[in-house]
């Protein structure tokens, strides 16, 4: 990889003076396009979004049996969607101005089996595999009832095959937690940041959990080493899985008809901004895909990072994508956000999706754990830090009105608008955990 020019690389693009300083920015993405323009450039289309939505279909009978929490939902991997106007009102207090529109809560962080964002794509793609698996062995049709899979029959089956992934925590937990369950032989790289409750709980599932005293990065390279030993391990490549991609793509069409059925309106009149926190960016890249093919021109993405793990801004900003990291330009990548502790982005992520994500913004892990605290108070709902990353985002886009220009926003339409923040975990946390969280100094 070439060597890296810092300050010329700083000189060409300024906002790394206050990236590397670790200031919480906010930088609107110039080159954001249509979704027509746009789609070409990441390679799926609709009818992959359907494909992968009639195999969670074809898997819910399975599901609602191996995982009783899913019943409710008729097997269906799916989390609420809720209004939270007294923590608006605290927002607009602590930002010292309005904030416009409706705010709302998606609950990834309480999602059944693992409780992030994670359940989705790692459960998905887990599914897929042992799907593939299962079809080319001869011993399942799409035209089955899925829940004969849990047939010993076919944990003796699956025992043959092994799978392996590299993770901060959640999408070690989803991945572990699915696999084990299906009889698979589970391995998780799990890097210094991940949380010991998560591990714990992965090793009660029967996981094998890897530790490492280095970050994501190594933890993931690792994995994909020890994969590439054996040719009957499966390795799960969240940098570049489109798989992975696919599975958290279906929440657009679900929260489509989620607000269909509350009688929510998404059009020009009405916009439609989605806050998600982003590590190294497959759940929020395949959320805002699915988001765009669902809502079109409607609906706009932005990223939260840490201001010590900013890598995707870091990547689109520049141009560079994976190919540099945040510790190229002296950014240490520790954050008390551990789902978001990522000094590469995914190129993959990167590329095909920026030119349809409106924006980027970072904030400190103080900040994380004030709003953590906030929506504790008014809401009282309890997240894990990373999934509160989203919450400046509404003010901050209410306080542009160079970006509500160039976007054609008129004040109409932002008085109309939604501002959807997307928690990403925390449903799962264990209570003195919790109150750890809710205690920290940080919070204060």
């Amino acid at each position: 990889m070439k060597a890296i020019n810092i300050p010329l690389l700083v000189e060409q693009y300024p906002l790394l003076e206050p990236l590397i300083a670790l200031k919480p920015v906010c930088w609107f993405n110039p080159d954001v396009t249509s979704l027509k323009t746009g789609l070409p450039y990441v390679g799926l289309t609709a009818e992959d979004i359907r494909d992968a939505s009639e195999r969670l279909k074809r898997f819910a009978p399975y599901l609602m049996k191996a995982f009783p929490d899913t019943a409710a939902a008729g097997g269906m991997i799916e989390s609420d969607v809720v209004d939270i106007p007294d923590m608006q009102q605290q927002l607009a207090q602590l930002h010292g101005m309005p904030l416009t529109g409706r705010l709302m809560l998606k609950k990834d962080s309480h999602l059944p089996v693992s409780g992030s964002i994670k359940a989705r794509g790692g459960i998905y793609e887990v599914l897929t595999h042992a799907e593939k698996l299962a079809i080319d062995a001869g011993l399942l049709k799409t035209t089955d009832d899925y829940s004969k899979l849990l047939n010993e029959d076919f944990k003796a089956f699956f025992s043959r095959f092994s799978i392996a992934v590299g993770s901060t925590g959640n999408l070690g937990m989803s991945i572990g937690i699915m696999s084990a369950r299906l009889g698979f032989s589970v391995s998780v790289h799990m890097s210094a940041d991940a949380r010991t409750w998560k591990k714990n709980r992965l090793r009660e599932h029967g996981v094998q959990v890897i530790e490492y005293e280095k970050d994501y990065g190594m933890a993931v390279a690792q994995g994909r080493e020890a994969a590439e030993a054996d040719p009957d391990c499966f390795f799960i490549d969240d940098e570049n899985s489109r798989t992975l991609f696919l599975g958290y793509a279906v929440a657009g069409e679900r929260l489509k008809q989620q607000f269909d059925a509350k009688g929510i309106v998404v059009d020009a009149q009405n916009p439609l901004f989605v806050y998600l926190p982003c590590g190294v960016g497959g759940g929020p890249g395949g959320v805002a895909f699915g988001l765009k093919m669902a809502f079109g021109d409607h609906v706009h993405c932005l990223f939260a990072e840490p201001t010590h793990s900013p890598c995707m801004l870091l990547g689109v900003h520049t141009g560079l994508h994976d190919q540099i990291s945040v510790q190229d330009i002296g950014i240490d990548n520790l954050t008390a956000a551990d789902g978001l502790a990522v000094g590469r982005p995914s190129g993959f992520v990167g590329r095909a999706m920026e030119r349809l994500i409106d924006g980027y913004f970072t904030l400190s892990d103080p900040q994380m754990y004030q709003y953590l605290r906030l929506l504790n108070q008014t809401e009282q709902i309890q997240l894990e830090p990373s999934a509160l990353a989203g919450m400046p985002g509404p003010s901050l886009v209410c306080a542009d009105t160079a970006y509500q220009q160039r976007m054609q926003l008129s004040a109409s339409a932002m008085q109309h608008g939604v501002h959807l923040v997307w928690a990403t975990g925390g449903g799962m946390v264990p209570e003195a955990e919790m109150q750890s969280y809710l205690n920290d100094d940080l919070c204060s």
